[in-house]
């Protein structure tokens, strides 16, 4: 760009009266603490793939196939083309427009007009006058070009290549949730399975207990509400068993949908629910959310194409420069059209448009970019105060887990005894129905809880790995 040019532009600008107000939108500066209450020390787990982290083949090919097929996931790639379409326009607004334009028109001049009367006694050719009504055909190259004085196209380039990064950091925190997410129903659904083992053990229980109470009122050494009872016990675990059957299906489905296909059932390994895991995490330091976070990121991508639209839309208070040109060939008979030199025809055209009067419009553009802007620093401000307490609530939640699993499994042991002991201080004669009944039902709950804690614990490493921002790494195939 020559210096006259900007010469003249910048005093076209101080005549007019331009310059627009600067933006004073500040938002406090967020300071992360060095390290996290409770963490192991070492690399932050969520730079770990996905399959690393849960080692299990079947969870891992559920995971797969969700990735491949489903629907969410798919809209969030098209989101990135659509970015990626955005980059293309904004780069092609830089250059030069150049087309190919093909005319042809005829004019007929009123006798008593100005061009009438001019054409009357004129010659077109020697001895030949402008024909009445005159052709027009014109054929070749037309061209305009806005120059980027102040930045505005490059800078506005520069906002939809942010939104462009935005949307894959959009596509990977929906990765993010929907490997979590299976993941979640997963181990809910190992539980459920485990639950339904559990319940059709008890129920073989309940039915040799119900067995030994018939048996026991018939040699008169307990009565009918001893049995009605056992029955009771025996058909309310049976309806906990429907349920749970139920609650199975459903969340079948749940995966099933997750996964892009049809319902049916989900190929698992139930062992997996038992298997002994840490009850801390590798979560490296809290700076590192920044970058393993990809809601963090999408954020501080929107806060940089705010930026970017804020002074584009500065910009846009400054005189636009724009040049056009023609070049081709027209006449008035198709015989000719393509007669070099006499049919070329060229125009060169430079403009200089400065906004002088109501200028409302640009002033309302530029209060709603600023307005964009802060609103886009405070939500990248929330976004990083809710990621630090997600992963500190999550890293005491792991930690409390792991200590319930403990005391959970003392429960179910300390129960198993007591019913063994009801059992035989009942065979007996030293103990009552109630005690073996109120002895089965500890050990149902404790069993029972002992499930829902192991799946809790899973689950709360889930989480962890998740706010600490994995699951995402090496899954999209997207150049920036």
């Amino acid at each position: 760009m020559s210096r006259a040019l900007r010469a003249w532009a910048t005093l076209v600008t101080v005549l007019v009266g331009c310059a627009p107000p600067a933006p004073t939108a500040k938002v406090r500066r967020l300071e992360l603490p060095a390290a996290y209450d409770r963490a192991s020390s070492g690399p932050s787990v969520a730079r770990l793939d996905w399959r690393t982290f849960f080692a299990d083949a079947q969870l891992a090919s559920l995971i797969t196939e969700a990735l491949a097929a489903n629907p969410d996931l798919q809209i969030a790639l098209q989101r990135i083309e659509l970015a990626r379409a955005g980059v293309r326009r904004a780069t092609g607004a830089l250059l030069p427009e150049i087309s190919v334009a093909a005319g042809a028109g005829v004019q007929r001049f009123g006798t008593y007009t100005m061009d009438g009367a001019g054409n009357a006694t004129t010659e077109i050719t020697p001895g030949r006058l402008v024909p009445n009504p005159l052709g027009d055909l014109s054929v070749g190259l037309q061209t305009s070009w806005e120059l980027d004085l102040w930045g505005k196209l490059r800078t506005l380039r520069g906002s939809a290549r942010a939104q462009y990064l935005a949307s894959i950091e959009g596509a990977n925190l929906v990765i993010t949730n929907l490997v979590t997410e299976i993941a979640t129903a997963y181990f809910e659904l190992l539980a459920l399975d485990h639950t339904r083992d559990i319940l059709q053990a008890d129920l073989e229980r309940q039915l040799q207990a119900l067995e030994m109470m018939r048996l026991q009122k018939q040699a008169g050494r307990t009565n009918e509400l001893a049995v009605q009872q056992f029955e009771a016990e025996v058909a309310s675990t049976r309806a906990l068993e429907a349920a749970v059957l139920q609650q199975v299906r459903e969340l079948e489905h749940t995966l099933c949908v997750l996964a892009g296909r049809l319902p049916g059932p989900i190929a698992r390994d139930k062992s997996l629910l038992e298997r002994e895991v840490p009850s801390t995490l590798a979560a490296g330091v809290p700076s590192e959310l920044l970058r393993n976070r990809p809601d963090i990121r999408e954020a501080e991508l929107q806060l940089m194409s705010a930026e970017l639209e804020l002074s584009a839309a500065r910009a846009a208070f400054y005189p636009r420069l724009r040049i056009s040109a023609d070049l081709g060939y027209q006449a008035f008979n198709p015989r000719y059209l393509l007669s070099t030199p006499e049919s070329v025809v060229a125009s060169l055209a430079a403009n200089l448009v400065a906004p002088l009067v109501n200028r409302r419009g640009i002033e309302a553009d530029f209060a709603a970019a600023s307005a964009i802007q802060v609103q886009a620093m405070y939500a990248y401000q929330g976004v990083v105060l809710r990621s630090f307490a997600e992963v500190a609530s999550g890293l005491s939640a792991l930690e409390q887990a792991a200590q319930i699993v403990a005391h959970q499994k003392l429960r179910h042991a300390a129960t198993e005894r007591v019913i063994e002991t009801a059992g035989a201080l009942f065979r007996a004669g030293k103990a009552t129905y109630l005690d073996v009944l109120v002895a089965q039902q500890a050990s149902l709950e404790a069993r029972l809880s002992l499930v829902e804690a192991l799946k809790a614990h899973h689950v709360a490493r889930i989480r962890v790995y998740k706010a600490l921002g994995g699951g995402w790494h090496g899954q999209l195939d997207v150049q920036p």
